[in-house]
């Protein structure tokens, strides 16, 4: 019987292995890139190979065989291959050919290698970040985040508001990283295991403990951590001033990754992609209530402090913080047992989060690809004033951008518009019988409100484009790469806009429950 053991372990640790050929791939390529910054004829090499990684990387995660979790044990691994992960490592592929568009533009001079490196290597730690399934995994993921976004933000713009910039998120991520293993070493202590299928497992027994408070400190400290790469009130402070600093690439990155991350774990965390009966942790009406809070003063204050802003970097940075509110308000709802339920609900909160982040992803990516088109590295655009007379200059920036402040917004026949009205019908389906009450029909009736409050700002952009001339037109000429990145991320809007069944049906598929054999429960 041990050596059966032993062996299904062996099996599971190589079937991992085969799992991660993708980001084995782009792992391989950084290192190459940061080679190639070595040699001064290498550095015109570096985004051809830039490209060829990350197509290598794509070429593998759709033909490479994913190991089956039928032969893998699930309180072993510590990468977990469901459908949430493969979803999510497409979104993260195309996201990262994107991101790899826009960088063609960013200022990085003699650096251009070493940038490239450190930016397939955040893609491939986002995509493990998607399938971890272990404390330390999530961790390492996340990490393998961060410090290559630190050598990004500073490689990407030297001046002193650049410089200023990397250092406040180099200390503030840091301190979000303590809060999280904080967190992470109370759920440690509590069951003795670091995988997350086996601390699901064994969590709902401590309800009755004397340590069924501590879970609750663990949920608060891991919540701050994954708060911070959420941009959620109230560790969004860091947002305007980096957005405001950092190279228009970088803050591009920063606006949607660590947000497609940081979902990620809540889900694995809090056990969103199954059926709950019955809630995993204790004192869940506690937990219920944080999540609600959070996401009610993250959307309100996020595009309250959007409508004083002059600076589009800064309002983009509000308005990321109104946007993570209201996918907070999603995982809310996702959180609720599924026993509550009565019939068939037409969306929940969970799918409609994974909607919204690739709503979100092309509407965000877009419009900064067009500030990127519209400014120079050594002169970005900064102020909403700058942006005067776009439409008439500039076309098809104008038209682009255009659509995607209709998005962001949320009007009709836009990914954005679809997006919402998904997060709103989930939460509205989780049912108003139990001590929530009709509160979540109450958290819908705010992000309504915020909802009209962030159309306001996001038309004040559009009135200055078009109904405003400027002195000074921009002369910019389009750049290839970037009109290619803006060209998919309208596509992407539109189409998921006018037809979004497609993406809501894989999106139901991913959260769909893992069903494990019985000859993998806890503790054979």
């Amino acid at each position: 019987m041990n050596q059966l053991h032993s062996d299904a372990v062996d099996q599971t640790l190589r079937l991992v292995f085969q799992g991660v050929v993708p980001e084995i791939v782009l792992v391989v390529t950084a290192c190459v890139l940061f080679l190639l910054g070595t040699l001064r004829a290498g550095r015109a090499m570096a985004m051809p190979l830039a490209m060829l990684g990350l197509l290598g990387a794509a070429i593998a995660a759709a033909f490479v065989k994913f190991p089956d979790p039928a032969l893998m044990i699930p309180t072993i691994a510590p990468l977990s291959f469901d459908p949430l992960a493969i979803y999510l490592r497409c979104v993260v592929i195309i996201s990262g050919a994107l991101y790899l568009l826009v960088a063609t533009a960013e200022n990085t001079g003699r650096s251009q290698p070493e940038y490239l490196g450190c930016l397939l290597v955040a893609i491939a730690g986002l995509s493990l970040s998607c399938a971890a399934n272990d404390l330390v995994t999530i961790f390492l993921s996340l990490e393998m985040i961060s410090i290559p976004t630190y050598v990004m933000l500073y490689l990407g713009r030297n001046d002193r508001q650049g410089q200023e910039a990397a250092v406040k998120y180099f200390l503030l991520s840091i301190l979000s990283s303590a809060f999280l293993l904080f967190g992470f070493s109370y759920l440690y202590g509590m069951t003795g295991v670091t995988n997350v299928t086996a601390l699901l497992k064994l969590m709902p027994a401590m309800a009755s403990s004397p340590a069924a408070i501590l879970a609750l400190v663990a949920v608060i400290m891991v919540l701050a951590g994954i708060g911070f790469r959420l941009t959620a009130v109230p560790f969004h402070f860091y947002a305007p001033d980096v957005y405001q600093g950092a190279p228009t690439g970088v803050v591009s990155f920063l606006a949607y990754a660590p947000k497609v991350a940081g979902f990620a774990v809540l889900f694995r965390l809090f056990a969103v992609t199954t059926n709950l009966e019955a809630p995993i942790y204790p004192n869940p009406d506690k937990i219920a209530i944080l999540l609600w809070v959070m996401a009610a003063i993250t959307m309100t204050l996020g595009n309250v402090l959007a409508l004083l802003q002059d600076n589009i970097r800064r309002l983009l940075a509000y308005s990321s913080v109104a946007h993570a509110g209201y996918m907070l308000m999603g995982l809310a709802a996702a959180t609720q047992p599924a026993a509550a339920v009565t019939g068939d609900p037409f969306i929940s909160g969970s799918e409609a989060i994974l909607f919204y982040l690739v709503a979100y992803g092309a509407m965000t990516i877009g419009f900064f690809a067009v500030l990127m088109n519209l400014g120079t590295p050594e002169r970005p655009i900064d102020a909403i004033d700058e942006l005067a007379g776009v439409g008439q200059s500039h076309p098809f920036l104008g038209i682009s951008s255009a659509i995607f402040l209709f998005s962001l917004m949320g009007l009709p026949a836009t990914a954005g518009f679809a997006g919402k009205f998904f997060l709103f019908a989930g939460t509205m389906n989780v049912p108003t019988t139990g001590s929530m009450g009709s509160l979540y029909q109450v958290l819908v009736l705010v992000a309504a409100v915020n909802a009209a409050i962030g159309a306001y700002y996001y038309l004040r952009v559009l009135g200055v484009m078009y109904l405003r001339s400027t002195l000074s037109p921009l002369t910019t000429t389009p750049k290839a790469p970037l009109v290619l990145a803006i060209v998919i991320c309208v596509l992407i809007t539109i189409g998921f806009g006018v037809y979004p069944w497609p993406l809501v049906a894989e999106a139901e598929f991913a959260v769909q429950p893992l069903i494990l054999p019985p000859a993998v429960a806890l503790g054979q």
